[in-house]
């Protein structure tokens, strides 16, 4: 496609309850969107899923903004046949900015698929008609509250349960929970870099609760830390924030800093990187699931075409509409048992309601042509 005009909105969707992380605690979610329109007529949209301040990644959603309009959008304008395979290398000058070019990437794709009629997950490669997920609970207001929701979700059928945790909050909420709901519940922990090599002790007390992983508890670039952690735990640990590339997860494995890989698209630059780290980790043996960011309808139908790709065997995070949102800008996303159906119409396989797109709508959309610079 040749794209002749994109337009950026911001969106802001209220949480239906506050969720708290070590780095946190958000009340709703504030999403960019970017819809991009070709000289045939073709559309796509895309969403950007950096947060409001740089604390889970040096991204910022007005920072994305800024780049994707002075600096992204006018390269991919001058490429006169663009093809999503193609998005990468016209930015790849650029340094940065991942979660900013997973969406303009992710616009291109639903934008090109949609005029094939194809749909996102076969292009990738995917396998399955739907995906088993689990869901994440953030850090409570207190261990009967913690009960309270977990025992919520178990009840919905997730598969999987993640515990977010942090210093003073991990090995009792741990132990209760695994206490509470039995051995056969797939329980694990999110650190979300909250401690140090100095606490590897501590958290080797984790082991004795049958975690399937831990995850990011050290810094990202501490490879080092996680490999000794990981030789020192029968948990497998679990890396997220540390995975920004297919190269950094080839150094995370070499390293053996990891034997599960978290692999979140605007993390990584995109689906197709995210496609690369799949296909690497499998070649490797190594196991890999779909991490979550708050997305909405837009970003979580597009997560779950990448999901179906089969090294995805453990649960993503990839909860139902119902988990966050009261009402989504898409038709809502549904749980099935314990799985969330692959979306099956072309490109990404959903699109904005109108209504709800202009209600959550946070200020003015802004038109970007290829005249702009």
């Amino acid at each position: 496609m040749r794209i002749v005009e994109a337009e950026l909105r911001t969106v802001a969707l209220p949480l239906l309850t506050p969720f708290r992380t070590s780095l946190g605690t958000q009340t709703e979610r504030r999403a960019l969107l970017v819809r991009v329109r070709g000289a045939e007529g073709e559309e796509g949209w895309g969403e950007c899923v950096a947060e409001d301040e740089p604390t889970y990644s040096p991204e910022y959603l007005e920072g994305a903004a800024d780049v994707i309009r002075r600096f992204l959008l006018p390269r991919l304008f001058a490429v006169p046949d663009l093809d999503p395979a193609g998005v990468a290398p016209a930015l790849a000058h650029l340094r940065g900015h991942p979660m900013a070019k997973a969406a303009v990437e992710m616009a291109v794709l639903d934008a090109v698929l949609t005029a094939r009629g194809l749909p996102l997950a076969a292009y990738l490669g995917g396998t399955r008609r739907s995906v088993r997920v689990g869901v994440s609970v953030g850090i409570a207001t207190g261990l009967d509250a913690l009960l309270d929701t977990v025992d919520r979700h178990v009840s919905a059928g997730y598969a999987r349960i993640k515990l977010k945790i942090e210093p003073g909050w991990d090995l009792e909420p741990v132990r209760l929970v695994r206490e509470t709901f039995g051995a056969g519940l797939m329980l694990t922990a999110d650190a979300n870099t909250a401690y140090a090599p100095a606490d590897a002790r501590h958290l080797a007390r984790l082991d004795a609760y049958g975690l399937t992983l831990l995850e990011q508890p050290f810094a990202p670039d501490d490879l080092h830390g996680h490999a000794e952690l990981a030789a020192r735990m029968d948990t497998p640990i679990c890396l997220d924030e540390s995975i920004i590339s297919a190269r950094a997860a080839t150094a995370a494995i070499r390293a053996r800093a990891c034997s599960v890989i978290n692999i979140k698209p605007g993390r990584v630059g995109g689906y197709l990187e995210a496609r690369r780290i799949h296909d690497l980790a499998r070649a490797a043996d190594v196991p890999v699931w779909c991490g979550g960011m708050l997305e909405i309808g837009l970003g979580r139908a597009a997560n779950l075409a990448l999901a179906a790709l089969p090294g995805f065997t453990l649960p993503g995070d990839i909860s139902a509409t119902a988990r966050y949102y009261e009402r989504d800008i898409t038709a809502p996303v549904e749980l099935e048992g314990d799985s969330i159906a692959v979306p099956e119409g072309p490109g990404i396989g959903v699109v904005p309601e109108p209504d709800a797109l202009e209600t959550f709508t946070a200020g003015p959309p802004v038109r970007v042509t290829n005249d702009c610079r």
